[in-house]
C-alpha cells in the first residue's frame, strides 16, 4: 500500500511538472505564431496559438538584408563568445582573490567590490574614458571590455570558493605549486558548477545587449545582431508612424510590424537556446551553493 501511495503521489508531480513544462513554451509558440500571422489578424484578434492566415512576408522582409544579418550574427557569436570566456575568467580571479583567507587585504577588496555595486561614474566621464583614453570606438573590444567583470558574479564565484578547504591550497603550495597554478589547475576545476552558471548568465547579457554598439559602433560592419535588428525595428515604426504621402501611406500599411517583431525574437532565440542544455545540470547546483554558502 505504502508503495502505491508513493506511486500515485510521483505520477501527480509528474503531471504538475509537464503542465508547467508546457505552459511555459505557450509564450514561444505565440511568438512564433505571431511571426506567421498576418497584420490585420494580429490587430483584429491578437496573438493566438495558431495563425488563422499562415504567412512568411516578415521573414521574406528580414532576408532583404540577409547580407547584414549573417554579419551581425557573426559579430555577436565572436563577442559572446570571447567576452564570457575572458570574463568568466577575470572574475574567477579576483573572486580567488576574496576567498583567500591567508590574503590579509581580502576584506578591504571586497568592500571596494561592493562600492563599484552601489555608485558609478556617471554616463558621461564612463564614455570619455572607453573612447578617448582606451580608444574603443569602432572596436571589437568596445563590445566585450565594458562587461568584462561583473561584481555579482565575483561574489557569487567567491562565495562558492569558500566552501572549498583551505587544506587544498596548502597542500599545493607544499608541492611548490604557484598561485596561478592552483588557481588553474585545482580551484577552477573544483568551482565548474558556479562557472558555468556565471558563464550562463554572461553569455545571455553579450548576446542580449545592443547599448554598448549603439554607443561605440558606427560602423555597419561591426554592429552586434541586437543593434541591428534594433535598428530594423524604429525603421519600420518610422514608417509606419511618419508617412504623410498617400502613396507611402498605403506603403507602410502593408509593412506588417507586429509580425517582424516576433520574426525578431524567434531570429535572436535560437542560438543562445543551445547553451541551457549543455549547463542545466551545472545551473541550480551553482546557484544555489554560491547563493548560500558564505
Amino acid at each position: 500500500m505504502p508503495a502505491k501511495r508513493f506511486s500515485i503521489s510521483q505520477s501527480i508531480i509528474v503531471l504538475v511538472i509537464s503542465l508547467f513544462s508546457l505552459s511555459c513554451l505557450f509564450p514561444f509558440i505565440m511568438v512564433i505564431s505571431g511571426s506567421l500571422s498576418t497584420e490585420n489578424d494580429i490587430i483584429n484578434y491578437g496573438y493566438t496559438i495558431w495563425p488563422k492566415h499562415v504567412t512568411f512576408d516578415s521573414y521574406r522582409i528580414l532576408l532583404l538584408g540577409s547580407n547584414r544579418i549573417i554579419d551581425a550574427y557573426g559579430i555577436s557569436i565572436l563577442v559572446t563568445v570571447a567576452g564570457t570566456i575572458l570574463s568568466v575568467f577575470v572574475t574567477s580571479m579576483g573572486a580567488y582573490v576574496m576567498a583567500r583567507r591567508s590574503f590579509k587585504y581580502r576584506n578591504i577588496l571586497s568592500v571596494y567590490v561592493i562600492i563599484t555595486m552601489l555608485f558609478n561614474g556617471g554616463l558621461v566621464p564612463w564614455y570619455i574614458i572607453c573612447v578617448h583614453y582606451l580608444n574603443l570606438k569602432d572596436s571589437l573590444w568596445a563590445l566585450i571590455l565594458p562587461m568584462l567583470a561583473n561584481a555579482f558574479n565575483m561574489f557569487l564565484i567567491r562565495n562558492f570558493m569558500n566552501s572549498i578547504p583551505e587544506e587544498i591550497n596548502e597542500s599545493a603550495k607544499m608541492d611548490g605549486a604557484g598561485e596561478f597554478k592552483i588557481f588553474y589547475r585545482l580551484i577552477m576545476p573544483l568551482s565548474l558548477p558556479v562557472l558555468a552558471t556565471v558563464g550562463l548568465f554572461v553569455a545571455l547579457s553579450y548576446w542580449n545587449d545592443w547599448f554598448l554598439g549603439l554607443m561605440f559602433v558606427d560602423k555597419q560592419e561591426l554592429q552586434p545582431l541586437q543593434l541591428l535588428l534594433r535598428t530594423l525595428v524604429s525603421n519600420v515604426e518610422f514608417l509606419k508612424s511618419s508617412s504623410n504621402a498617400s502613396a507611402m501611406q498605403r506603403i507602410s500599411a502593408q509593412i506588417p510590424s507586429e509580425s517582424i517583431k516576433m520574426a525578431l525574437t524567434v531570429v535572436t532565440i535560437g542560438p543562445i537556446v543551445f547553451l541551457y542544455p549543455f549547463l542545466q545540470r551545472y545551473f541550480v547546483k551553482g546557484l544555489m551553493v554560491g547563493a548560500v554558502k558564505g
